[in-house]
Parts: C-alpha cells; sequence; structure tokens
C-alpha cells in the first residue's frame, strides 16, 4: 500500500475523457482511477420482501460493494435511513482494521452497516438501490478501480428473513437477465460487522471535492436522485450527527 499525502484535483476534461491512471495517495482503497461507467439502469424490485409488521421501529442491513466511502453515501441519502455506518464484515474483530483489511487476506469486506425504519421504508427497496446504484453486483472482488476480496459484493443478512429476501433476488435478477451476466453477489450469514476508523466515516460529505469522491461516489449520488426520486433525501443521516446526539 502506498503512504499517504494529501490528494489533488485533476484538471478539468471533457465528458468521457477522464484520465485512465490517476494516482492519489489519501486515505483509503486503491487510488487508480477510470471513467465510472455508462449511467445505471434501475432494477426491477423483489417479487418477495419482508411484509411482516416490523417489531421495533430500526432494523439493521449490511452491504458491501467496493470502497464503502461510497456505499455510505448513497445509503445516507435515502429516506428512512437513520444511519449508515462504514465498516468491516466477514472476518474475526482482530483484524477489523482498514491496514489489515486492505491487503485482501483478512476475509472482511469494507461494509456498510444500513439502520432504517422499516415503516418507511423495505428491506426489498434497500436491495434494489443496492443492486441499482450502490455498486457494479456483476464484477468479482473488485469494484471500478479498487480490487481484492476486501471490495467484493456481499450481503450481510441480519436474520434469516433477509437472506431468503436477498437469495431470492439474486435469483430472479440472474433469471432475468437483468445486468446482461450473472452476479457476483454473495451472501454471508452469521457474520459480525465492525466500525471502521473514525476518519473513514461520513468520508463523501466531508470530503466532496476528493479526486476518489469526484469521480466514483459522486455519480452514484446523481443517480440515486434520478431513479429513486421518491426515497432520495437532500440532507445526508451522518454518523457524526448521530454521535453528537
Amino acid at each position: 500500500m502506498t503512504a499517504h499525502r494529501p490528494a489533488t484535483a485533476p484538471a478539468p476534461r471533457r465528458a468521457g475523457l477522464l484520465p485512465l491512471a490517476l494516482l492519489v495517495l489519501a486515505g483509503a482503497c486503491t487510488y487508480v482511477y477510470t471513467a465510472r461507467a455508462a449511467s445505471a439502469v434501475p432494477v426491477p424490485p423483489p417479487a418477495a420482501d419482508i411484509t411482516e409488521p416490523a417489531a421495533a421501529t430500526t432494523e439493521t442491513a449490511v452491504f458491501a460493494g467496493g470502497c464503502f466511502w461510497g456505499v455510505q453515501g448513497v445509503f445516507q441519502h435515502v429516506q428512512g435511513v437513520t444511519n449508515a455506518v462504514s465498516g468491516y464484515a466477514g472476518g474475526a474483530a482482530d483484524t477489523a482494521t482498514y491496514s489489515q483489511s486492505s491487503t485482501g487476506s483478512s476475509g472482511h469486506a469494507e461494509s456498510v452497516k444500513v439502520s432504517y425504519d422499516p415503516r418507511k421504508i423495505s428491506y426489498g427497496r434497500l436491495l434494489q438501490i443496492y443492486f441499482s446504484v450502490a455498486h457494479d453486483p456483476t464484477e468479482l472482488n473488485r469494484q471500478g478501480p479498487d480490487h481484492g476480496t476486501q471490495y467484493r459484493s456481499t450481503i450481510f443478512p441480519a436474520n434469516e428473513a433477509q437472506a431468503k429476501v436477498a437469495a431470492s433476488y439474486i435469483a430472479q435478477l440472474n433469471r432475468s437477465n437483468t445486468f446482461g451476466k450473472p452476479l457476483a453477489t454473495t451472501i454471508e450469514p452469521g457474520k459480525t460487522f465492525y466500525t471502521a476508523e473514525a476518519y473513514h466515516q461520513d468520508f463523501l460529505t466531508r470530503n466532496p471535492r476528493h479526486p476518489y469522491i469526484m469521480i466514483n461516489d459522486l455519480p452514484k449520488i446523481d443517480e440515486l436522485k434520478r431513479l429513486f426520486p421518491a426515497e432520495y433525501r437532500a440532507a445526508p443521516a451522518l454518523v457524526g450527527a448521530t454521535a453528537a446526539r
């Protein structure tokens, strides 16, 4: 891994002519940037969802889909989400650090724990957003410029109901050939989520001019607003704001 240095914003380019290899050395993920793929398209909603009335006003869901900065940023802008925390899941407690997970040998994936009000948004709708705009579920052990098992597409269900809905949805999308090729998304039940270091939290909101955020993640927020206008919220649900309460 390269040493950390301040990032320098790239010079403006015309659409479609972003640099193929811009090295930026700052605090997370792999710093070789490529242009984001063409605009996302909405995937169909899941045929099955969790329909039983929730016993609580807050449920949690954990998703992994590449660098957690962008995944956290997407879900922080979703109506009904009360908190979205960056962290690690899939490995042991003693390797749940950025330095160890970034080796790709810890078993962890950079993940986001989403707390949401099931009366306002369903688990199935969160999955639809996850597959539509949060990441590319056809990529195996990579997302855009980031490579390694720590960037895998994985759902960490909190319970059997979530696991069943996620498995049914993946099968549905594969049957319909929605993405033109099979999904690489895995389901890993029974894994503990560990909160990431403070400097990773709310990174997108705190660093909107960071080159990685500008090229890879802000377009995801734009796609969320375009494809899910009813679910989009302008003011993000920040970890810092939650901690300050």
